[in-house]
């Protein structure tokens, strides 16, 4: 009878000693083995194991971190290609119902941007992957959205390909030459060579053929230029409005040439300003405000002609701002401040919610995870899943849009009546 206790409890024990080492071969040998099984699921442990160890939240959001991997490893391992494997990672992260997180591949104008805002803290790690070790993409300057399986264009770069040739927002893409649509590969080795574009305008039109020219773009340079291409002075019921869209805030100079536009430059004379910040990137400070709502003293300067030339570096004229659901991080923080001190209305669609801080991280292959790695508060108030709602909502349906910008034509209105006032 003892014996028979002792062999069940030997039984017991190894029982127990096997279960133990099947989960601990299932969490720590199985993802080892299958990351020497494939490229892809390599770089999927490598995105598992960057966000454990950066995520902002230890609790991931509430999410059991060890189950996603468990879950998704399996579809990584039938991945046969970065994009593929792209469309698990990413199904994997939004689990974490954050922004700022995100897998990135070189098939996307996205990757290019982020890596040029980042360009600094990059540049050594990422030469290696790109052609010609040079960070630049060809492309025609689009923002697309898939709708129920059709892209669309959501938004045009000002002074781009795109805009020249008389694409506008709401087209639907078809082909280019002949070949589906890709944001990158449909322009490889075809700059300042003509392609031939294939468009649907309206949903029950025929569709139209577009000739236009792919440009390099370098990120490092191209917010700046189309931000510059954007200025506008507009001439509307005896008064001049001045626009000026913001594509990209992720770095101090767009805010000295806003400033420059407004007290030396082409704005200096507009009575009133739309402050077009959708779409793009974020990376605003909130003394970006300081142009609108810092006093500062008016300087007088005498040359040898004997001119007295006066300037003001605050802008004291209504000024609208214009958002939308592109609008995010830094952005919807100035549109924050700005409805806290009065500034101005905003004008347009809710914002993105998307208000934590984000680092970019260099996987294996080259692909870009960028992660939530710190959350962000403002004024005590958490931003991220809420957004800011404008005082004037404006919707702006994408498909077949017909290049009609409501909301810009709203906005201008809105400075009008606050002329009239």
């Amino acid at each position: 009878m003892k014996i028979l206790r002792i062999v069940k409890l030997k039984k017991w024990i190894l029982t127990i000693f096997v279960s133990i080492l099947t989960i601990s071969c299932y969490y720590f040998v199985s993802p080892l083995v299958l990351s020497f099984s494939s490229p892809q699921v390599k770089v999927f442990e490598q995105v598992w194991q960057t966000v454990n160890e950066n995520f902002f939240d230890p609790e991931f959001n509430g999410v059991d971190w060890q189950a996603m991997r468990s879950r998704y490893a399996p579809l990584a391992a039938k991945t046969n290609s970065t994009e593929e494997l792209a469309v698990v990672v990413n199904q994997m992260l939004a689990e974490l119902n954050t922004s700022h997180t995100h897998f990135y591949t070189q098939a996307e104008p996205a990757y290019y941007q982020i890596a040029g805002i980042f360009r600094r803290y990059l540049q050594k790690t990422i030469k290696q992957f790109l052609p010609n070790g040079k960070l630049e993409y060809t492309g025609i300057g689009i923002y697309t959205e898939k709708i129920e399986d059709n892209t669309f264009i959501k938004a045009i770069l000002n002074g781009s390909p795109a805009e020249k040739a008389g694409l506008v927002v709401g087209d639907r893409l078809l082909t280019v030459d002949g070949e589906s649509f890709s944001p990158i590969k449909s322009f490889v080795g075809k700059a300042n060579r003509e392609v031939k574009i294939q468009i649907q305008r309206q949903s029950d039109s025929s569709p139209i053929t577009i000739a236009l020219v792919p440009q390099v773009f370098n990120p490092a340079t191209m917010f700046l230029d189309v931000m510059k291409a954007s200025v506008e002075v507009i001439e509307k019921e005896g008064k001049q409005i001045g626009y000026i869209h913001i594509w990209s805030y992720a770095d101090p100079i767009y805010q000295e040439q806003l400033e420059t536009e407004l007290v030396f430059d082409r704005l200096k004379d507009a009575d009133g300003l739309v402050w077009d910040l959708r779409d793009g990137w974020g990376g605003a400070t909130p003394d970006y405000l300081n142009i609108f709502t810092a006093p500062t003293p008016t300087i007088t300067s005498i040359f040898r002609d004997g001119i007295k030339r006066e300037y003001q570096r605050q802008w004291t004229k209504p000024v609208v701002m214009l958002v939308n659901r592109g609008s995010r991080s830094g952005k919807e923080i100035l549109a924050y401040g700005f409805r806290k001190y009065n500034v101005g209305k905003i004008v347009g669609s809710q914002t993105a919610g998307a208000v934590v801080a984000g680092s970019p991280f260099i996987m294996s292959d080259g692909s870009l995870l960028y992660l939530a790695v710190s959350d962000v508060f403002v004024d005590g108030e958490r931003l991220e899943g809420n957004g800011i709602i404008p005082d004037v909502e404006v919707a702006l349906p994408i498909p077949y849009g017909e290049g009609i910008d409501r909301q810009k034509e709203k906005a201008i209105e809105v400075v009008l009546q606050e002329l009239s006032n």
